[in-house]
Parts: structure tokens; sequence; C-alpha cells
């Protein structure tokens, strides 16, 4: 069943194609089967699935990847990512705090006493470079991301936080989180394609090796339909993405190099942070908008706004 929540949230991209979206879709059985593979839960196939990905009302594009509730019980937000995004607990944060209003407004915002919500899962699937993400798992924190406590709040730092949020990052790749991947003969065979990419791309151009692992597969009949059906996107897609990490990470070389030059001893990731800002100013002055630029670059709307 889709349906997609409309939202004039705007802290987050308005829309943005990319593979897995199209992959997983609206598809019940997908979904069920990412929710088991990755969270351990053994759902059946006919269980009820209630998509709840967010639309923008004005433009009904996505504004995040995929979620949907399971049995009316589990709510499982499902990201993807070529480059791992700090910045994701707050994003899921923005995203389960709308998906909650528009599930319970009207109905249960104004009850005096509790009442049940569905306990929310968050997945973020990373297949970019295998260089660029060495572990299985990665785990982020939203408190990762507050401010440091002050001289005068001492007092407060009791070891813990009243507000947390755990987003576990998943490396997808061929080889990557064997067993839980081959759960999902659908994401299986897209770890294989995008392999495939990686392999070809060691010798040729990337949109040359996108289009030989396309019929490559297709000729192996590893998501053959798929592949059939949406070529001309799912090339649109990894090689716009591709450009922009490219673009990103060269420009970050290129501050650090200019920082060592210039006698700087900040290092290589606060070039990089500058190389981030120097491709957000970029965008901008190319007429992207801000939440566009905030996805493409993984810095926060605040540090776009601050330019």
């Amino acid at each position: 069943m889709d349906t997609n929540l409309e939202t004039g949230l705007k802290a987050n991209r308005e829309i943005k194609d990319n593979v897995i979206s199209l992959l997983l879709g609206n598809d019940a059985e997908a979904a069920i089967a990412v929710s088991n593979s990755f969270l351990g839960t053994n759902y059946p196939p006919d269980t009820k699935v209630s998509f709840t990905t967010l639309t923008n009302t004005m433009t009904k594009g996505r504004i995040n990847d995929l979620s949907f509730v399971l049995d009316d019980r589990l709510i499982v937000l499902i990201e993807h990512q070529s480059t791992v995004n700090e910045s994701m607990p707050y994003r899921m944060l923005q995203y389960i705090a709308e998906i909650y209003k528009q599930l319970h407004a009207g109905k249960d915002e104004y009850r005096e006493h509790k009442f049940t919500l569905q306990r929310p899962k968050f997945i973020v699937l990373y297949n970019g470079h295998p260089d660029k993400m060495l572990e299985d798992t990665q785990i982020l924190h939203l408190s990762d991301m507050f401010a440091q406590y002050g001289s005068q709040d001492k007092e407060a730092d009791d070891g813990l936080t009243d507000l947390e949020l755990t987003v576990k990052v998943y490396n997808i790749n061929n080889g990557r989180n064997k067993n839980m991947v081959k759960r999902c003969a659908t994401l299986h065979e897209y770890s294989i394609f995008i392999d495939m990419v990686h392999e070809y791309h060691k010798t040729m151009t990337y949109e040359e090796a996108v289009m030989k692992a396309i019929e490559d597969c297709i000729e192996q009949n590893i998501l053959k339909e798929f592949l059939l059906k949406h070529k001309g996107r799912i090339i649109n897609m990894l090689t716009s993405q591709w450009n922009m990490d490219l673009a990103l990470e060269v420009r970050g070389e290129e501050e650090w190099e200019k920082g060592r030059q210039e006698g700087r001893q900040e290092g290589r990731q606060e070039g990089r942070l500058e190389g981030r800002l120097e491709v957000a100013k970029k965008l901008r002055a190319k007429g992207m908008n801000v939440t566009e630029v905030a996805e493409a670059t993984g810095l926060t709307v605040d540090d776009i706004l601050r330019l």
C-alpha cells in the first residue's frame, strides 16, 4: 500500500533520486525482506505494510528515501548513501517527527493519557567506494552532535542526555554483511551490480563502467527486469552522484594542499570541510536550493545559510 505522506518539511532535500529508492520503491515484499535482514525481525510475507515516505507538498518529490510501517508496530526509515553522512541522526530526527505528526494528527496528539507509538528503526545502506568505509557497520548517535557543556553546565552533566537517536550504517558492498544482504535477494543482486561498477571503473570511465555493469548483469539475469526498465535513469543517477562525490573529494584535497603550502596545520579534515563549503557556494551560485546543496555536500542547512 502506497500512503506517502505530504509535508512542507524543508530542512531536507526536495527530491533526489537514487537507485536504492527506485529499486525498493513501494515494494512491500522488498520492505519486509530488508527489515528481516537488517533488523533481525521475522515478519511473514503477508505482513501489512504501509509506506510513509515523505513528499513535498509543492513539488510532490520525495524528501526521505524510504519509510514504512510494518504491522502497525514498527516504523522503518531507510536512507542510501555513497558517502557516510555524520549528520544523518539529525535528518532522521526530522523525518520521524514528521511521520509521527502525520500518523497521529487529530486523533492522538491531545490525549491526556499515553498512547502507543510505532517503534522506530533507522537504517543507512552504504555502497560507496569500498575504500571509504572499511567497517561492516557504523553507529551514529544524535548526542555526538550536541554542543559541549560549558563551565556553567557541569552540574547538569550526569553522563546522560534527555534526547538520543541511533542510526546504524550498513556497508552493503559485495562481500560486506554477507548474511544480512543475502537474506534480501534484491539487495544481494544490487551489491553484485555495484561491485561490477567499481571493478570496471579501474580500467574505464565511470559512465562506461556503469553501462558495462548493466549489460553484464542483464546477460547474467541479475536485476534483469529492473535494469531493462530503468537503464537510462540508473546511468544518470549513478554518474551524477559519482561526479558530485568526486568534486567534493578533489576540492577537499585542493584546500588541504593549499593550507599546507601556506604553512597552516589544520590538516586534511579541515581541508575537506573547506572544500565542501566551496562546492556549496558554487552549487548555490548555479541556482541549486539549500536543501539540495545540503544533501549533495553533507553539510547542514545552517552551515549553508551562513555562507
